[in-house]
């Protein structure tokens, strides 16, 4: 007799994360009963004491995790985890919560190095500038053109994004500070790094990257007092929260001139078509498209596909990110709304 699961990956489509093959196998294997976009309540209550997965992120009160008698996990695929269900109980029964939020790692890396280049060595703005027909030739072209080589290097977090950019840094230089309040000084020392105060990393390090999750602890983290600690041609990097930074001040810092960002988040998005931030000359903006890549999504259903087949053998899942239980109470991520 086949596992039951629950299909829930709204806003993920099933089409979006498995490939034909993939899903195919997925049928295959276990059985399939999805959620209705409407009455999901109703739904849950008549249907979760048959589920061994949920591939979703449900609201998920105690009052129907108490019904959930088989249920082996939780598998998020929207890719955070949400302040939507009773982790405690979970994490005292034996169910397991996870995200496939490794797939985005390598993804947002990738872009992060190009944003890095692209700003240092002005590669986008020499492009307008050719297709103005008003390109520079040149010494004349690079004048404010720089290497990353040998650059000093600031982390702020050092979760999955940090350890997959940090490969990709290496090559061009090894003076990597980071901070992480969630990772111990010595741990940090351990792994080659230098555990730095953000004071210090601001004051300090010319490309900074923000790369953590939004918790409870670090909203708008990044504010006037750290933002003008930063030294005249550093780059300001943001790929993971919106919510870190406080977008008034970083505006405000960025209309000096003096500086370089790259954006890939934002408070609100679609970002309105007035904002004054799309004003700024010394921007490079992305819209919330770093991790988007189809081969992102796709990787999301092999994970989920091989950590089911590994539960169903009551082994622990070892592909998708674990919920923590001193962590996940913290975390505060914002749903995604655009695949």
């Amino acid at each position: 007799m086949k596992d039951i699961a629950i299909v829930d990956p709204y806003p993920r489509t099933m089409d979006l994360i498995f490939t034909k093959s993939k899903f195919k196998d997925l049928k295959k294997k276990f059985k399939l009963i999805y959620a209705p976009n409407k009455n999901k309540q109703n739904f849950y209550k008549n249907n979760i004491h048959k589920a061994k997965f949920i591939i979703g992120q449900p609201e998920l009160p105690k009052s129907l995790l108490i019904k959930a008698k088989k249920l082996k996990a939780v598998i998020n695929v929207e890719s955070n985890f949400l302040d939507n269900m009773d982790y405690n109980y979970c994490f005292k029964n034996g169910i397991y919560v996870t995200a496939t939020s490794p797939v985005f790692s390598k993804p947002v890396a990738e872009i992060a190095l190009g944003f890095t280049l692209s700003l240092l060595r002005n590669i986008h703005g020499a492009n307008q500038d050719f297709l103005n027909k008003k390109e520079k030739y040149g010494l004349e072209g690079n004048l404010k053109s720089s290497l990353l080589s040998n650059k000093k290097i600031g982390l702020l977090g050092f979760g999955d994004l940090g350890k997959a950019l940090v490969p990709l840094l290496h090559p061009f230089t090894k003076k990597i500070s980071i901070y992480d309040p969630w990772i111990s000084n010595k741990d940090i020392v351990k792994k080659g790094f230098k555990p730095v105060t953000l004071k210090k990393m601001f004051k300090n390090c010319e490309v900074i990257y923000v790369l953590a999750a939004i918790t409870t602890e670090n909203k708008g983290i990044v504010n006037k007092k750290l933002l003008h600690l930063l030294k005249p041609n550093s780059l300001f990097i943001l790929m993971s929260r919106a919510a870190l930074v406080n977008f008034k001040d970083l505006t405000n810092r960025l209309k000096k001139g003096d500086i370089y960002a790259a954006i890939d988040v934002f408070p609100e998005e679609p970002v309105r078509k007035n904002d004054n931030i799309r004003k700024l000359k010394n921007v490079l903006f992305s819209a919330h498209r770093a991790g988007a890549l189809n081969e992102a999504f796709k990787e999301m259903g092999n994970i989920v596909f091989e950590d089911m087949k590994l539960m169903s053998k009551n082994m622990p899942p070892i592909f998708c990110k674990r919920a923590q239980k001193k962590t996940v109470h913290l975390l505060r991520s914002k749903p995604v709304a655009i695949n």
